[in-house]
């Protein structure tokens, strides 16, 4: 899957997982509420992509988390520049790439276990109230774990658009991809059932 994890000695490699879950849910709330101008949004993403520096990511494993990003926003882009204005859009669409950028160097940074355990950490106070809270962690690691999953979905899609020589567009490229999304979907709910988490 992409986005696992890779060792490393960084700062953000150091930091404890329920910080970093603080902070890229800080980061995303904030831009959406203060990101109103393209050069408010270019200084967001920029910032968003040098997270990728401060954690040592290789270059290659950069490109391999948002590439896939890229056809969704870009797509977007298109969508929202027809229904207002290109400033809108990009806006929009640098906040979505930056949050991208953002949850995939938590998920490069964090082990599983380490994500699993800060948010049972989290939902705790739950359990008293007789909540899995086991169950609701494992669906939040998920989550998490599939956005760059699904960016490089969107990312094979377009490969096999090009193979075969069609032009882009919207049906060509988000039919095939939410039909293998939920094929995804599938396979982590045959998996979490045949280990008893139903």
């Amino acid at each position: 899957m992409i986005g696992v994890y890779v060792p490393g000695s960084s700062l953000l490699h150091r930091l404890p997982a329920g910080v970093k879950f603080v902070a890229l849910a800080a980061a995303v709330i904030t831009m959406s509420l203060v990101v109103r101008t393209p050069v408010g949004a270019a200084v967001a993403v920029g910032s968003a992509v040098a997270t990728f520096l401060l954690a040592w990511v290789p270059p290659r494993l950069v490109w391999a988390q948002i590439r896939g990003a890229t056809w969704m926003v870009a797509l977007l882009f298109a969508l929202q520049w027809m229904l207002s204005d290109w400033q809108r859009a990009a806006v929009v669409c640098s906040i979505l790439l930056a949050s991208v950028c953002l949850a995939a160097v938590v998920t490069l940074t964090t082990r599983t276990a380490d994500i699993l355990a800060a948010l049972n950490r989290a939902l705790s106070p739950l359990a008293r109230f007789g909540v899995r809270t086991d169950l609701i962690a494992m669906a939040f690691a998920l989550t998490i774990r599939s956005i760059p999953l699904i960016a490089e979905v969107f990312t094979q899609v377009d490969e096999a658009r090009r193979a075969r020589g069609l032009r882009p567009g919207p049906r060509i490229l988000f039919a095939p991809a939410i039909l293998a999304t939920l094929n995804t979907a599938d396979g982590f709910a045959d998996t979490l059932a045949a280990r008893g988490l139903d």
